[in-house]
């Protein structure tokens, strides 16, 4: 678990606590990322410009990592493990979160990519085949392949559709 030298590690949160850890964290010296996207939210009768995460439950700390400051992360409200494998707490590269800061900082609409692959169950939210459900069989380029297998018929129909198109099912 201890490492030689700062890096950058995800933290795992409570839903709707990030900004809860955020705060917790820093107080306690630590260095921490959330990085935020303006999404516009309707209430009632107005529109609001809202600040939210970007990454929905996760959060980014830059420490030396020790026994002493896994012990001050992990026991903080909200918080619910640190990502890594087998007890080992694998860091995000500077340049990923240098990568990140930069896309926020330009003020350009940034949002969530949904990191599909094929072989994955999806299901289709626009146009006129929204609802249909099926799995990715080849992604070519800006485009994914859906197929919808009928199994006790050992058919299969395939369609073409936008990256965008498409959000994890099953």
């Amino acid at each position: 678990m201890p490492s030689d030298r700062a890096a950058w590690y995800v933290i795992h949160t409570c839903g709707k606590h990030e900004t809860k850890v955020e705060m917790n964290l820093q107080k306690k010296g630590l260095e921490i990322f959330l990085p935020r996207m303006a999404v516009f939210s309707r209430r009632r009768d107005r529109k609001r410009l809202l600040q939210v995460p970007l990454f929905p439950g996760y959060v980014f700390a830059h420490v030396h990592m020790s026994y002493e400051t896994y012990s001050h992360i992990i026991k903080s409200p909200g918080v619910v493990r640190l990502l890594g494998l087998n007890g080992e707490f694998y860091p995000v590269s500077q340049d990923t979160i240098e990568s990140i800061r930069i896309m926020l900082a330009s003020r350009r609409f940034c949002y969530p990519w949904e990191n599909l692959k094929q072989g994955q169950c999806v299901r289709i939210v626009e146009g006129p085949l929204a609802g249909a459900v099926g799995r990715i069989e080849r992604i070519n380029g800006k485009k994914r392949r859906l197929v919808v297998t009928v199994e006790l018929l050992s058919r299969s129909v395939a369609v073409d559709l936008e990256n965008e198109a498409v959000e994890r099912y099953c």
